[in-house]
């Protein structure tokens, strides 16, 4: 390992009070390779065994605000990812997002000595949490006994050799790179060599320090016969500490030490704050037969921790772990700063028919809002489905480019519905992030856009987000609570939990509030009507796992509501759309023949009559198949990808 060997690209920091976090962060951007670099700050929400995850959701939603504090410390040019995890006990979540984020290193704050391990007999070095994932060494760990933070103009690096003492010289000259100070590199060695040997040693510290080290430096030779009180009494001139771990497993008492007795004796008792590292082991030193024991293990724990997990337990923790409010996304030149960074375009899409009298006000807001006041908007394209009245006069003049769908890729025709006008948007719109939102809305509000839009911002795991919302009905003129959301009460949910209760966690599935990336959304069928929603969400958890979708509660929505037998119609196309999917996910014919067309009967004033309607959705394919859509996104300067199969 040389001063050339990148510094760490991904690190975690695990937040047990962010107000006390400061430091951490500023330590973790001093490490951080600035270039590509990301700063995640983590809060683990436990919930205890017997009870279901989805039991934390709320504890979740509330640590996502605390966490949102820690940005405040964020140095100029440092961007930090907040994120929190659910789980049964701290250590696992860690870990296992430590694996998600694929980690280089995880900074933790030590608070003082443990009394004892989570059985009240195991004795613990830091805390339960922190030994638990120094055990599992799943990245490079630093761990850091705070004692204020201030000027940094000296740290010194006490040195034995070995990858841990090259990872803390490392670290070292990075801070001190971003600091201006300068490295005391600090090796010591018995009293009364022979100056041959002093020689030796002194040559070896130099070649060290040549190796590694590019900012200013110092290097000290000390002879001592006690260690621990010679590093402490440099100490005392220093700034900061950084500290490899050392080989010594044990003490002579049997205690414990999972970075050496010598390092967290000094983290313990001197004066400033100390970092001790600890790369993770090196697979240069394990024989072949070690390397294939352990992937034995692995697959054997992957296939444990599947079976562990099956769907009700991972619904409770997803509906924990993915739901959100759209307070937590409120502050837009937050949301605009993470486009930036991630160089993303977001394209805001409204669908219409007929909404002359909504149209106008929700264009006028989010072009005054998301675009003049702040940039999070790069397009703002009402998709129109050949409206009679004054719907597209009256958004282009708010200022949204206005396309009728049906004037879109005609060379493969047109249907009617709401999926058809979404699929032919994807084609038209530009943004590498899509939300959608509908337009029949009174009391819209930019929280219907920023809502769905934020999660994808903030949690790169993510790739659709839906929102939901209170659903009051208006009848004979009267806004009534509750009362909406017919079809999903009486037919989708019961659908889902039936054939596919891995999505049994959503709270509203067909909301018209929903947000996407380009990448899956050109990947997945669009049904042409009401199943578009519906259909969503099947296949987009057929590629990602329920794992990849979120949910944002985006308070309340009033709207047009349907009659009764509009509903009617509708549920009949989402029964259609399921039973479709779930012949394909069996691979099994089962039905001979799928009902296209729904009666009506009429009855009244004498009269008896049997309408016969046809309500088939038909199924776009996905748009990554679609020759046009590829020479445009090719014109456009992105390449094209090749269409992902599903998991």
């Amino acid at each position: 390992m040389s001063s050339r060997t990148p510094l760490p690209a991904r690190i975690l920091i695990p937040v047990a009070n962010p107000l006390t976090a400061e430091e951490l962060i500023r330590i973790g951007s001093d490490l951080l390779e600035k270039r590509s670099g990301q700063l995640t700050a983590l809060g683990i929400v436990e919930v205890p065994e017997g009870m279901p995850l989805s039991e934390g959701a709320t504890r979740a939603r509330h640590a996502r605000r605390l966490l949102q504090r820690v940005l405040d410390f964020a140095p100029e040019g440092t961007t930090i990812h907040p994120i929190v995890r659910i789980g049964r006990h701290a250590a696992e979540g860690i870990v296992e997002a430590a694996a998600e984020q694929e980690a280089d290193l995880i900074i933790f704050g030590w608070g003082g000595k443990a009394p004892g391990g989570r059985d009240g007999q195991t004795p613990t070095v830091f805390s339960p949490t922190i030994d638990e994932v120094v055990r599992e060494s799943p990245c490079d760990i630093a761990v850091v006994k705070q004692r204020g933070g201030g000027e940094i103009k000296r740290i010194l690096v006490p040195v034995r050799g070995g990858p841990h003492a090259e990872l803390a010289i490392r670290f070292a000259d990075a801070i001190a790179r971003r600091h201006d100070a300068t490295v005391a590199v600090l090796h010591l060695v018995p009293p009364g060599i022979t100056l041959a040997v002093r020689a030796q040693a002194e040559h070896a510290l130099t070649a060290f320090v040549r190796q590694h080290v590019r900012s200013k430096v110092e290097p000290l030779l000390r002879e001592t016969a006690n260690v621990r009180n010679a590093i402490l009494k440099e100490a005392e001139r220093a700034d900061l500490v950084v500290m490899g771990a050392s080989a010594t497993p044990a003490g002579a008492n049997g205690e414990t030490y999972l970075f050496g007795a010598m390092p967290e004796a000094v983290a313990a008792r001197a004066k400033p704050t100390v970092v001790v590292v600890k790369t993770r082991e090196t697979i240069g030193r394990q024989t072949f037969e070690q390397l294939a024991q352990r992937a034995e293990t692995l697959v054997a724990a992957d296939r444990a921790a599947d079976e562990a997990r099956a769907v009700p337990a991972r619904v409770e923790r997803w509906f924990g772990e993915s739901n959100f409010h759209h307070g937590e996304f409120a502050d837009l030149r937050r949301l605009v700063q993470l486009k930036e960074k991630q160089g993303l375009s977001v394209s805001l899409v409204l669908p219409t028919l007929n909404e002359e009298e909504t149209i106008g006000p929700i264009v006028r807001r989010a072009v005054r809002e998301m675009v003049g006041r702040v940039p999070l908007l790069d397009e703002v394209l009402v998709i129109d489905s050949a409206s009679t009245d004054r719907t597209r006069e009256i958004a282009e003049a708010e200022g949204a480019r206005v396309v009728q769908h049906p004037d879109v890729l005609t060379r493969y025709g047109s249907f009617r519905g709401k999926g058809e006008a979404l699929w032919k948007s994807l084609y038209e719109a530009s943004g590498d992030l899509i939300v959608w939102a509908d337009t029949d809305v009174r009391n819209w509000h930019s929280r219907m856009v920023y809502g769905t839009l934020g999660p994808l911002l903030h949690e790169p795991r993510l790739q659709y987000v839906k929102g939901y919302y209170q659903r009051p009905i208006v009848e004979a003129g009267v806004l009534k609570e509750g009362g909406g959301g017919r079809v999903t009460e009486l037919v989708a949910r019961p659908l889902i939990n039936l054939f596919f209760p891995e999505l049994s966690g959503l709270i509203q599935p067909l909301s018209g509030e929903y947000a996407g990336r380009r990448a899956l959304l050109e990947s997945i069928p669009f049904f042409t009507g009401y199943a578009v929603e519906i259909g969503h969400l099947i296949d987009a958890t057929e590629r990602l796992g329920i794992e990849g979708l979120g949910q944002v509660d985006l308070e309340r929505r009033v709207h047009r509501n349907q009659e009764l037998e509009g509903l009617s119609r509708m549920s009949f196309v989402i029964l259609q759309a399921v039973m479709k999917r779930l012949e394909e996910r069996r691979r099994a014919r089962l039905f001979a023949e799928m009902g296209s067309t729904m009666k009506l009967p009429r009855s009244g004033r004498g009269r008896l009559s049997l309408e016969v309607i046809e309500l088939a959705d038909q199924e776009r394919p996905p748009m990554i198949r679609i020759p046009e859509y590829l020479e445009k996104r090719s014109a456009a300067g992105v390449e094209a990808r090749p269409e992902p199969a599903p998991r």
